[in-house]
């Protein structure tokens, strides 16, 4: 369809591996993990990474909510440096591996600190891997995302949701023709309005604990009055007008490990000051202002169990 949205999905696919497969093996301290808590996509990494008790194994990094044509960068640290890396921008690298890398610089990225190299930046991969590969590091109690009696169904709404939501704000919001935007907002509606039905009468979204699919979605609600809403003009109706999915996206954030990763000063930064062809004054919105994401989600009443035979993360 003229004007619709196509997300570049050609990434870095080499993986770290147990067995160290593809020449990079699982070994503590040898990786940074580059996220930036504007961007959904690092997120989702960033949970999983806290879930499973990994920051002592893999260290994190985090760019800052603004960049230019070229690259994240690490401006809110000191002297615009990652401490780690020693790097200003994360394109360096991938320019370090790939000194002619034709593609945009994107979070998550994994890098080997010593070579400052850019191992994969393919954000689906790193969180399986960081779930099945890194056993040897997960802390005890880290809880199973990925629960074999629910793969199959874990795929399959990880496609739908993928497609239709966590793709599909931003389908709505640069689509380019009157066209493409209406079909994109219908479509991501269709799919909320069934997330609603399916989440009024289940805790999670796949089985009775969180996994995976959770952690897919939520990084998508979280964000979405904030700036969903307005600048990708997903404005049928707010988050908080679906009594369902609000609940279960509180439930969530008042987990640990989901809200300690939120910045949503940041958040708003980001969209709002990057994106110039949408918003080209750069003028940031003061709202929303607390919709209470701390208050009570009653969802407790649905059963389920969080980390099921684990335990929360440590918080702070």
């Amino acid at each position: 369809m003229a004007g619709d949205f196509k997300r570049d999905m050609n990434y870095i696919g080499d993986r770290i591996t147990a067995d160290g497969a593809d020449g990079w093996p699982v070994e503590a301290g040898r990786y940074r993990l580059v996220v930036a808590h504007a961007c959904p996509w690092a997120n989702r990494s960033y949970i999983t990474a806290r879930l499973l008790g990994l920051e002592d194994a893999i260290s994190i990094g985090t760019a800052g909510p603004l960049h230019d044509a070229s690259s994240w960068n690490f401006h809110l640290d000191d002297g615009g440096l990652d401490p780690v890396l020693g790097i200003h921008k994360l394109q360096e690298a991938f320019l370090n591996r790939y000194p002619d890398y034709p593609r945009g610089i994107t979070v998550p990225a994994i890098v080997e600190i010593d070579s400052v190299r850019v191992v994969t930046n393919d954000f689906a991969r790193i969180e399986a891997d960081l779930s099945s590969e890194w056993t040897a590091f997960h802390r005890d109690g880290a809880p199973d995302l990925w629960p074999d009696e629910h793969l199959d169904e874990m795929h399959e709404v990880n496609e739908l949701v993928f497609h239709d939501v966590n793709n599909g704000v931003y389908k709505t919001g640069f689509a380019s023709s009157q066209e493409a935007y209406e079909a994109a907002h219908d479509a991501l509606f269709a799919r909320l309005d069934w997330l609603e039905e399916r989440l009024t009468t289940r805790r999670y979204l796949v089985g009775d604990t969180i996994t995976q699919s959770d952690i897919r979605l939520w990084t998508t609600l979280v964000r979405f009055d904030a700036v969903y809403h307005g600048h990708f003009k997903c404005s049928r109706n707010r988050l908080t007008e679906m009594p369902a999915l609000w609940g279960y996206a509180r439930d969530l954030f008042q987990t640990p490990g989901f809200g300690d990763t939120i910045d949503m000063e940041q958040i708003k930064a980001h969209y709002y000051g990057v994106h110039t062809g949408i918003n080209p004054t750069g003028i940031i919105p003061k709202g929303p202002r607390d919709q209470g994401w701390a208050t009570p989600h009653g969802r407790e009443s649905l059963g389920g169990r969080p980390f099921g035979d684990g335990t929360p993360p440590s918080v702070g």
